[in-house]
Parts: C-alpha cells; structure tokens; sequence
C-alpha cells in the first residue's frame, strides 16, 4: 500500500525491536492523502489509530501488508488492533492475532506499563520522548516536581537519571497507580517518589512545603473539563515558578495545544516570570514531523 512508502522502514527497523515507536505521524500533515491515521508499535502489538472512518476493505488491507512489511522487517506482530478515535470512547477492535489488552514495552531501556481497550491514551505519550531524555540526563541529586505527571514516564526517567526525589501530582489516581507500577518494574528505589493525587490549582500550599524543587516538569492537557483551561491556567503555573524553585533552578513547559504555539509560551513567561530565562527548545523525535511545528507538541527549558 501507497502509506507503507512514507515510512521510514530504515529508521524503524535500526531501532530496538520492542521499543516503542511511532511508525506513521499522518497527524503532522506532512502527508495530505493521510491526514487522518497515526500507526504506533507497541510490541507485540502494531496500533493504527484512525480519526475519521474508512473501508473495511482498505483497513484489512493495510493490516495484512503492515504485517508483510514488519515481519520481513523481523518484528514479531502478535496483534494488530484499532482504534477509533473518529468514535464516541474511542473504541478498538483486532484486526490480527490475539486481543492484547496489556503489555509493558520499553524507551530508553526504562520499562512502561500499556494498556490498550480502556482508554482513548494508552499509558505514554510517544512525542515526549526527547523531553524524557533531557530530564533522565539532567536529574542527577536533583529534586523534581512533575505536575499533571499522568502515568509517571517524566517520574521514571528522572529516578533513572539519579535524581534524589521525585513528587508527582495529578488529579487521576488510577493514573497515578499505573505510575508506581512503572516504577515497581523498573526496579527504582520507591521511597524516593511520593504520589500526590490532588488538583495542582488547589494545592500550591502543600506543593511548596514539600519544595524547593531543582526541577519542575509542567506537562498540562490542553482542556480537562472541571480542571484544566490551559490558556487560561498556565499563566497561574508560571507565577508560581519563582516561589518553588531553587535559585538556578529549572523548568521544563510543555505545550501540546494546536491552538497555541511557541510565542504563547514565550510570551506569557515573559509577562507572569520575566526573570525566567529560555535556555533550549526540545523538539519531538523525528518521526513526528509537524507541518507546522507550531502545531505539534512545544517544549521549552527555562532557568530562574
């Protein structure tokens, strides 16, 4: 099929055969005929996600040569599954082999619990990963802050870059609960996180007596009914910068809205923490090229 030519078959098979992958970002808009499908490797299992319906014929289709080209590629694709997220819950259905539900899949040698069937997000956020890196390679003795921290892959990657503690707050338990058995798998030394499952705009006493922090990670959902309004509510985050970080300190924002791009980031830190100094922008991996990178996931490092 035509979609299997846009992936780069090099750069995936070169890579860790059960490392999690993004093998096709239609949603960067770079390919117009395939503006509507992502297609993720989740070993064992190939997940094509769909944001518009299509034939039955040309989804089986693609399923049997995705399974041709992978195996050829020396994968081994015990499932292929998807999800719809053109549907009401976003439900999934198998196109091939065994209904997997659970699996733990691997980034960066660091383990991660995935669940597929449940939820619209699957437990880890692939464009991330570069953000991931940056933290694990610069936490070392540091204390680090992960807000909206969902499952705990910024928690994990900083206890395996050495960091000394780790405080993870979000309003979802189960998520939370997910985090600490990524933990548990990754054989981290447990006493050095704490699991805080509250509303960040309703906790910043607590959130800064257990500060100051060398590091605080602000990853928010774009809109989270009754909780979140990023553009109304990121301002509140970085105000609050100055008062939990340690002098020197840094601070990874991250933006994921395609309504709001580099300029709002920079911008409203230069008006609510204009002490704040932006020291470097981390992208997303490469498979996630965005037509306009404004659009896509925006990540930028700032140091008080």
């Amino acid at each position: 099929m035509k979609i299997l030519e846009n992936i780069n078959w090099q750069q995936v098979s070169s890579q860790q055969e059960n490392e999690l992958q993004r093998l096709f970002h239609g949603r960067g808009f770079c390919f117009p005929e395939y503006t509507f499908i992502n297609i993720d490797w989740l070993s064992p299992v190939v997940l094509i996600i769909l944001y518009k319906e299509v034939e039955s014929d040309w989804l089986q289709e693609l399923s049997e040569a995705l399974l041709k080209k992978m195996t050829g590629n020396g994968f081994c694709v015990k499932s292929i599954q998807v999800q719809f997220r053109c549907r009401d819950f976003a439900p999934t259905e198998v196109l091939f082999g065994e209904c997997i539900t659970d699996l733990t899949a691997t980034e960066n040698e660091l383990k991660y619990k995935i669940n597929l069937g449940k939820n619209q997000n699957y437990g880890i956020f692939l464009d991330m990963k570069n953000g991931r890196s940056w933290l694990q390679g610069n936490s070392r003795g540091k204390r680090v802050l992960n807000l909206f921290s969902y499952t705990c892959a910024f928690s994990n990657a900083a206890i395996a870059g050495g960091a000394e503690q780790v405080i993870n707050l979000d309003m979802s338990k189960s998520a939370l609960a997910v985090g600490r058995d990524n933990h548990r798998i990754n054989g981290h030394e447990l006493d050095k996180v704490k699991y805080l499952g509250h509303d960040l705009f309703k906790s910043w006493g607590k959130i800064k007596r257990l500060g100051p922090y060398d590091i605080i990670i602000a990853d928010p959902p774009s809109l989270q009914k009754g909780s979140v309004n990023i553009k109304r509510d990121y301002p509140k985050i970085m105000r609050r910068l100055p008062e939990l970080l340690n002098p020197g300190g840094l601070a990874l924002l991250c933006l994921n809205s395609p309504d709001l791009d580099f300029q709002f980031l920079s911008e409203t830190l230069k008006h609510e923490c204009p002490q704040a100094k932006i020291i470097k922008k981390i992208t997303p991996p490469d498979e996630f090229k965005n037509i306009n990178p404004d659009h896509g996931l925006k990540c930028l490092v700032i140091e008080l």
